[in-house]
């Protein structure tokens, strides 16, 4: 560590798996054109090796993947105005981490997967004028916890309408939450991998036709609830495997022209009928349709998909001499 003090030019720097970097950091300091540093599975790391990343005023983007980290340790980068991207993903902070995070004036993307924030201090968010990315996979959000977002200032609200990525997956949203959500007129890719989302909730989304993304992998989406899908015309990648669709919910899908990734995997009852359905998404690169009803006739349907590079057919009725 103490030989990379002197590589003034340095702009990136990458750590992973070293085991012995505790106290190392002290290095770092006269760094001073460091941008972007990524410590990540590195579990000797503590709050006390944060403080001398006060210093290297030129960071944007900051990865610290490391469980031992907490508010204390983030507070340390108070000070940091250049920092655009922030990655504390499985770190032990809480909601009380946003007293220093909302101080940072550049931050565009916030990545707190895995950490123990709960409702309380989701007010906090204010502060991030130009937040655009917010990854909440895994945390302790309700719909109270959202309900921060539309009950806030007018600041507030035009710092949500200019964010364009939200992972909520594996969090504790319900369909009343996502009425929250109704104003993020700038959201390309929202993540809904949870369980307590149905037809009612995607009823309420329909005015985010901007969507290029949609995740509604562990949702519980039927037939009846596909018809929202056609208000998202410009969907490039969309994920729907609650297990609850029939080929009659594909007819929702097949007109999605935009779409160039497609995962239908856990619906038992597709047959055959779906891939007659799809035949006409020309864009399509990739297609899963894992544990259905698809047979050896169904696969005659995949020959206008030219652009096609990818299909997963596990657990399906198809032989290999045909497949």
């Amino acid at each position: 560590m103490q030989a990379l003090s002197g590589l003034d030019k340095l702009v990136k720097l990458d750590f992973e798996r070293c085991p012995q970097i505790h106290g190392g950091f002290v290095h770092l300091r006269g760094l001073s054109k460091l941008e972007a540093l990524s410590i990540r599975c590195c579990q000797c790391i503590m709050d006390s090796d944060m403080e001398p990343l006060a210093g290297i005023a030129s960071l944007k983007e900051l990865h610290i993947v490391c469980v031992y980290i907490t508010d204390y340790g983030v507070s340390y980068l108070r000070g940091l105005n250049k920092l655009a991207v922030l990655n504390l993903e499985g770190s032990h902070v809480t909601s009380s981490c946003l007293d220093t995070i909302s101080e940072l004036p550049s931050l565009q993307s916030l990545n707190l997967n895995g950490c123990c924030l709960r409702d309380d201090g989701c007010e906090k968010f204010s502060g991030l004028t130009k937040l655009e990315g917010l990854n909440l996979d895994s945390c302790k959000i309700t719909d109270d916890g959202l309900a921060h977002l539309s009950d806030l200032s007018d600041s507030f609200v035009l710092v949500l309408a200019i964010l364009e990525d939200l992972n909520l997956k594996f969090t504790s949203v319900t369909d009343d939450g996502l009425k929250t959500l109704s104003g993020l007129t700038c959201l390309r890719s929202l993540n809904l991998d949870v369980r307590q989302i149905t037809d009612s909730g995607l009823a309420v989304l329909t005015g985010l036709t901007g969507l290029t993304h949609l995740d509604l992998y562990g949702a519980h989406i039927t037939d009846t609830g596909t018809k929202y899908l056609t208000c998202f015309r410009n969907l490039q990648s969309l994920d729907l495997c609650g297990g609850l669709l029939t080929d009659s919910g594909v007819e929702n899908v097949k007109d999605l022209s935009s779409l160039m990734f497609l995962n239908l995997s856990q619906n038992r009852n597709l047959t055959d009928k779906t891939l007659e359905l799809l035949s006409g998404l020309k864009l399509l690169v990739h297609l899963s349709v894992t544990n259905s009803c698809i047979t050896n006739n169904g696969l005659q349907y995949l020959k206008p998909m030219k652009n096609l590079q990818s299909l997963d057919l596990e657990y399906c009725n198809v032989t290999a001499s045909e497949s």
